[in-house]
């Protein structure tokens, strides 16, 4: 009897362990389709589309996008020359991080760690992030209603290969909360909501606005 046991929970392991395998390609793109598991996904040359309530452990691309959907999970996300966008209610349980390109936190999306990159804009949606925004030349924009623990921060810029010299555009929207410091170690354009929240704020001076979207 115990080896008729030992066999059948045997058998209901082995294809939850398959759904678990790692995924990798180079010069392609890969996919996770809804509501599958897997492993690690890696791309090189090609993007990460993770479908809608999949869950993954790691996804990560060098010159490509990765695409979290709609409910779906991971424990990370990085990126390399793309951009990164959480569908509605995605949740990442560690860091998300993109050297060069854009990231987007759709409504109900969730990151407990750090949101973070180089060059590119960070957009949240009604969404939360529990560690943290940082950047050097990417505008931010938490939108209404979001959360921000951890603070901000935008690094000083060093060397060369910085096209675009511009000061950062940082907007903290209607009945947003940013827990922490706002740490600024370059010049940056800070425009604050009348409706928000914000904690101290270390190298700019906030200017507030009333309505949806401060005036241009």
């Amino acid at each position: 009897m115990r080896l008729v046991t030992l066999a059948l929970a045997t058998a209901l392991l082995l294809p939850l362990a398959a759904a678990a395998q790692d995924i990798s390609k180079i010069n392609g793109s890969v996919s996770v389709d809804a509501g599958q598991h897997a492993g690690d996904v890696h791309s090189v040359n090609g993007s990460v589309n993770v479908g809608d309530g999949a869950v993954v452990t790691e996804a990560s691309t060098v010159n490509g996008s990765v695409h979290l959907g709609a409910r779906a999970q991971a424990s990370s996300l990085h990126t390399v020359n793309g951009a990164e966008t959480l569908a509605q209610g995605a949740q990442v349980r560690g860091d998300t991080s993109s050297t060069n390109g854009s990231i987007s936190l759709e409504s109900g999306a969730d990151v407990t760690g750090n949101v973070s990159n180089v060059n590119g804009a960070i957009r949240l949606d009604h969404a939360h992030v529990g560690g943290g925004i940082e950047t050097t030349s990417g505008d931010i924009n938490v939108g209404e209603a979001s959360r921000v623990d951890g603070g901000i921060v935008i690094n000083e810029q060093h060397g060369w290969g910085f096209g675009n010299n511009r000061p950062p555009h940082v907007v903290i929207g209607p009945h947003a909360i940013v827990r922490g410091t706002l740490d600024f170690h370059r010049e940056v354009v800070l425009q604050v909501s009348d409706s928000a929240q914000i904690g101290p704020v270390k190298g700019a001076t906030p200017m507030r606005f009333s309505g949806a979207q401060p005036l241009e």
